[in-house]
């Protein structure tokens, strides 16, 4: 596994160099958009909107948009230019109770792995944590962009998590909050009865994702009556059509200078034993 990020967590003079892991994956369906008439996969292009042509990632940059509709273009070289303290370590700016911490906040995780020269201090700040009951509370930048997280103990393992700043996160504005609603005093005990009566611990073994269990199912019983299409066929042709033709037009660009070359050599031979002659 490749690690996304290497530092240090800076602890005042104390420095714990750490390397980030992914720590989590979405695993998706596997289904892709497709032409429904041959089956032929469907993909994004980065078009440009003014001149409506494809963009290579070498010509792509960062534009901040301005209210008028004028665009500030920044080139990577820009963008390094900006002071990020954050970009080779994590500053830890307190210590808090995790349960201080909505877990709405929360965005990201990574298994952090320590050097081998620091893995004394990563087991000791380690063993604070977990004695303590706190997090670290840090800032760290991530991909040209600083975020705040928390670093955290899971089996032994400090965990990064990295967080959306308040700003990011929306303040819910439904109608019902506006609704005086009457709840009995019974209703809600009753409530709390059955909740308490369903409680168990949480073993995340337990859950099981059954749609994509059905639909893998739904995917190999397609496979099993043979209701499969071959998109790539039809492109292979054309790709070794397109591959012939551009061959035979170069083989073709190649003969014509020395066809004219040879054209041109008899006459050249007349007209210099004519010369001769005279």
């Amino acid at each position: 596994m490749r690690s996304v990020w290497n530092g240090t967590i800076r602890l005042g003079l104390a420095n714990v160099p750490v390397k980030a892991y992914g720590a989590t994956e979405e695993r998706g369906t596997g289904l892709h958009h497709v032409h429904v008439t041959d089956g032929g996969r469907v993909r994004h292009r980065r078009i440009c909107e003014v001149d409506g042509e494809e963009v290579e990632l070498a010509e792509l940059a960062r534009g901040y948009v301005l209210p008028g509709g004028e665009t500030v273009v920044l080139t990577d070289d820009d963008l390094a230019g900006l002071p990020l303290s954050t970009s080779r370590a994590m500053d830890v700016q307190a210590f808090a109770q995790a349960e201080e911490i909505d877990p709405i906040y929360f965005a990201r995780s990574y298994h952090l792995e320590p050097e081998p020269v620091g893995v004394k201090s990563y087991v000791l700040l380690a063993e604070a944590l977990q004695r303590s009951g706190r997090v670290a509370v840090v800032k760290i930048a991530l991909r040209q962009r600083e975020s705040l997280g928390v670093v955290r103990v899971r089996d032994r393992v400090l965990v990064l998590e990295t967080m959306l700043w308040p700003e990011e996160v929306r303040t819910p504005d439904f109608p019902f909050l506006y609704q005086d609603v009457e709840v009995s005093e019974r209703e809600i005990r009753d409530a709390t009865e059955l909740v308490q009566g369903l409680s168990e611990r949480f073993t995340p073994a337990h859950y099981t994702d059954g749609y994509r269990a059905a639909l893998r199912a739904l995917v190999q019983s397609k496979i099993d009556g043979n209701e499969v299409v071959q998109p790539t066929a039809e492109s292979q042709r054309e790709g070794a059509a397109d591959l012939l033709s551009a061959l035979r037009t170069t083989l073709a660009d190649r003969r014509l200078p020395r066809q004219r070359v040879e054209e041109t050599a008899p006459k050249a031979a007349r007209k210099s034993r004519q010369t001769t002659k005279s």
